[in-house]
């Protein structure tokens, strides 16, 4: 008999354990309380429609991760993001090259506007508390970020690899995520991360690093019609 990974459904063991009090619970679907991040996941062969209508009143949009949902007359599929689901087991050996910061409230509002620039959809008021962050700063500007969002007993996600346009393909990426990595498997914990599968310089980098893929995993955008 299969018998689910946690890793095929993120959200809702991450809103299970870890995250629990962060969850908003409608019958059979866990959703993040939408000040966090607008992402929910139903642990079922199927889902209640009427769930996600609950949920739709209190954001523009949200995701579900996982298995298609069923929706009813009024909600609707606004996009279909396919990701590789990525883990890496060992320790990352890598030359650091800048100086790498743990980024506290006092670091927030410049967080924002980074996030604002590149990745705004996904990231919201307090993103951020979901876990630990980390950045790069350059005369004194934020530049690059990267830090950890869902979380369960056993497993972090690495998120929100974020680096400034006008400060790419200077290796700051590559440093976050194998600092971000590091830290979690300090904590007896399994970094994993999403990345699209359209996005081939992000997978390559991933790869160089040891990350292996896992799985697909689908990432629904639903909202309101």
């Amino acid at each position: 008999m299969y018998i689910p990974h946690k890793l095929d459904n993120p959200v809702w063991y991450s809103l299970a354990e870890s995250h629990e009090k962060l969850a908003i619970t409608y019958n059979k679907t866990h959703f993040y309380n939408p000040e966090y991040c607008a992402f929910g996941a139903f642990n079922a062969v199927a889902n209640d429609p009427q769930d996600l209508v609950l949920y739709a009143k209190t954001v523009p949009s949200f995701f579900i991760f996982g298995a298609k949902p069923i929706l009813p007359e009024s909600l609707y599929v606004k996009d279909e993001l396919l990701c590789y689901q990525m883990i890496v087991k060992q320790p990352i050996v890598i030359s650091y090259v800048d100086e790498i910061t743990k980024l506290n409230q006092s670091h927030r509002p410049e967080l924002l506007v980074l996030v604002k620039i590149v990745y705004p959809e996904y990231f919201k008021s307090k993103t951020a508390d979901l876990g630990n962050y980390y950045g790069i700063f350059k005369d004194h500007q934020l530049v690059a970020i990267t830090g950890e969002r869902m979380q369960m007993d056993d497993f972090i996600e690495v998120s929100a690899v974020i680096t400034h346009p006008d400060h790419t393909g200077e290796g700051y990426a590559k440093q976050l995520v194998a600092h971000t990595a590091n830290a979690i498997l300090k904590q007896n914990k399994t970094p994993f991360l999403h990345v699209a599968t359209a996005n081939n310089s992000a997978i390559k980098l991933y790869e160089k690093l040891g990350f292996n893929t896992r799985t697909t995993i689908s990432n629904w955008q639903i909202a309101e019609k």
